[in-house]
């Protein structure tokens, strides 16, 4: 840790599971649902809704029920005002079930309790009390067949058979499915029916550059609200006639980035807001009534951002949940009627924001010219000149960085260390045309806006340039090995977070349920035949003799994503030439680390393993200089 910074934070403070988090109503408005720990893995409670009870006493007060004790849960939600429905999966497989308790602990039952099979929500019937729509992989493992699912029998009702090219279905207001997306691995094809028993029938194809993606049926049923940008760059929301097959109207277009979505009040049955994200989220308002509730929330939560994470049916209670860069934030229970805000829960009150570190906004220019947005977040307390800096590339890669909290960015700020985060080219939100740039790009121009981003906090004398490591998962870890491999004097160290090594063989260990989207993946990524030399050239297990630099690898041995292969190559092509290689297994983790007491090992050993290799400059430099760093053993 530097000498100036204010306070040093537990580590397991940034790691450790919410005090309470995900909150949510019961339609009537009578009881409120969060998660909380027990034995270490988040649960389900349920606590009376009554504002007056206050937060320590309403807690007190809850009842858990559920019991789930070798995972998190991974998300839930009501059915009917006394039953809850949750999901998990089994050591990151990302098999998941759906799983229904009633709201006093009793009646639990397995819905979907099949083994190697996917459960996806496909409508949850908000005004049916016993039934939701799932789709299900069981019938093939490749795509989905859409169940009506009675909540308390477990009896599943087949409503639509998937006949093999259909990879979303969407539903009306009255729960019945009326459209539906096909592909054939390149072209998308989107489906509508008048009724529910009639005949899908083409409407519209496009390439899979472009998207009209349905949001949710206009409320007479008729048409479609989507996210377009058809013979356009941007997403914007337009409404959609699926019978004619043409955009009717464009309700609202960003010039510089992607609309992220529409949303609507259920019971008034209005458009109530836009929301896009430039460096922060930001918002349109299509409802003056939603808009007078935000005005108030924001006069008296000044500091935050602010968002509506549930409300009741009658939409007379909200819950309200803040968050900032510095903050987890926390959760409050909205009245309307009276504008009256009762906190609920604070999400980490072991972080105070005073003493966490601002992310800010920055942006470069590419060697070829392309303007490339990010963040910086500097130690608190550290002058911008001269740090330790971790470069930290997101996963996807078709995603993106956003402004807000983000406990890995906290903690290495908190040690010293300045994270740079790049929304490289084929980040998500920024347009058609920034996001092709980025196919067949893997470890090419994509991998240099990451090299132009870490020159340019050199130039800017931010960056020690002895001492800039590279960390990711995912892409991210696909980045940092590629980091290592193609600019070795450029990183000191790195950390690789389940990352592809192998294109080939990464390819070749998708998901079955990804197969239907490989023409897709080979123009996007790369064809394993076409794009042979290409794709030798830009997989780093095969240049290993060009990484000098110390790695540690962090692998789960369940992901279905990235296949623990992917780690093992890399792990023991390095071991062969004597390069300092540090791996990290955990047999019940998957596509990350669920698991809390999982989470602190890898961050206690990332942890360690930064100090040792950023803050010996001498070392550093002479690693730079050419020196390969082998086992001293």
């Amino acid at each position: 840790m530097t000498d100036n910074i204010d306070k040093e934070i537990l580590l397991r403070d940034f790691f450790r599971n919410p005090q309470q988090s995900n909150y949510s109503l019961s339609p009537n408005g009578q009881l409120i649902a969060f998660m909380q720990p027990h034995m270490n893995r988040m649960n389900v409670f349920v606590r009376s809704a009554e504002a007056n009870l206050g937060a320590d006493a309403g807690v007190n007060k809850a009842t858990r029920v559920t019991n789930e004790t070798e995972r998190d849960i991974a998300g839930y939600f009501w059915k009917g005002k006394n039953r809850i429905i949750y999901v998990k999966d089994f050591a990151g497989d990302e098999n998941y079930h759906v799983v229904a308790v009633d709201t006093d602990g009793n009646n639990l039952k397995d819905l979907t309790p099949f083994e190697k099979v996917q459960a996806r929500i496909v409508d949850d019937l908000e005004d049916n009390d016993t039934e939701m729509l799932v789709a299900l992989n069981k019938r093939d493992p490749q795509i989905f067949d859409v169940y009506r699912l009675n909540v308390t029998t477990g009896e599943l009702r087949l409503v639509a058979e998937n006949p093999g090219n259909i990879q979303g279905w969407h539903t009306d207001h009255d729960g019945r499915i009326r459209a539906a997306t096909t592909t054939d691995g390149v072209n998308t094809t989107l489906l509508y029916r008048e009724t529910e028993e009639g005949p899908f029938q083409p409407v519209l194809t496009t390439n899979f550059k472009e998207t009209i993606a349905p949001l949710f049926f206009t409320f007479d049923n008729k048409y479609l609200y989507a996210l377009s940008n058809f013979k356009r760059d941007k997403l914007a929301v337009v409404k959609f006639d699926p019978v004619q097959g043409k955009e009717m109207e464009t309700l609202f277009e960003h010039p510089e980035v992607d609309i992220s979505n529409l949303s609507y009040s259920r019971r008034r049955k209005v458009l109530t807001t836009i929301t896009y994200t430039t460096w922060k989220r930001e918002r349109k308002f299509l409802d003056a009534e939603m808009e007078k509730i935000f005005q108030s929330l924001t006069a008296k939560l000044p500091k935050y951002e602010i968002s509506v994470a549930g409300r009741n049916k009658a939409e007379d209670m909200f819950i309200i949940r803040t968050y900032s860069d510095r903050s987890l934030g926390a959760y409050y229970l909205y009245e309307k009627a009276t504008d009256k805000l009762t906190k609920l829960s604070d999400v980490s009150p072991w972080l105070r924001e005073e003493d966490l570190a601002e992310m800010k906004p920055i942006f470069f220019t590419s060697r070829d010219g392309l303007k490339v947005h990010g963040y910086l977040t500097v130690p608190k307390g550290s002058e911008a000149k001269n740090l330790p800096v971790v470069v930290n590339p997101h996963g996807g890669p078709w995603y993106r960085d956003a402004w807000g909290f983000n406990p890995e960015v906290q903690f290495l700020a908190n040690r010293g260390f300045a994270v740079l985060q790049i929304n490289f080219r084929g980040s998500t939100g920024y347009g058609r045309k920034f996001w092709e740039s980025s196919f067949k790009q893997w470890g090419k121009e994509m991998q240099n806006d990451i090299t132009d981003g870490v020159n340019w906090l050199i130039k800017q004398g931010i960056a020690d340039p002895a001492r800039v490591a590279i960390y990711g998962a995912s892409y991210g870890g696909y980045a940092t090995l590629a980091g290592l491999t193609f600019t070795p004097d450029l990183y000191a160290c790195g950390v690789d977070y389940v990352g592809v090594s192998n294109l080939f063989t990464f390819m070749e260990t998708l998901p079955p349920y990804w197969k239907p989207y490989l023409e897709m993946m080979y123009e996007m990524v790369g064809d394993p035949e076409k794009d042979k030399t290409e794709m030798e050239a830009t997989s780093p297990v095969f240049h290993v003799d060009k990484i000098k630099a110390p790695l540690l690898v962090i692998q789960g041995a369940q992901d279905p994503r990235v296949n623990i292969a992917e780690s093992n190559q890399i792990v023991e092509a390095l071991k062969k030439r004597g390069v300092v290689v540090e791996y990290i297994v955990k047999e019940n983790e998957g596509h990350g680390f669920a698991n809390e007491e999982n989470r602190f090992v890898v961050y206690e050993a990332m942890e360690q393993f930064l100090k040792k290799h950023l803050n010996d400059t001498e070392v550093t430099r002479a690693l730079q200089a050419g020196n390969v760093l082998g086992d001293p053993a």
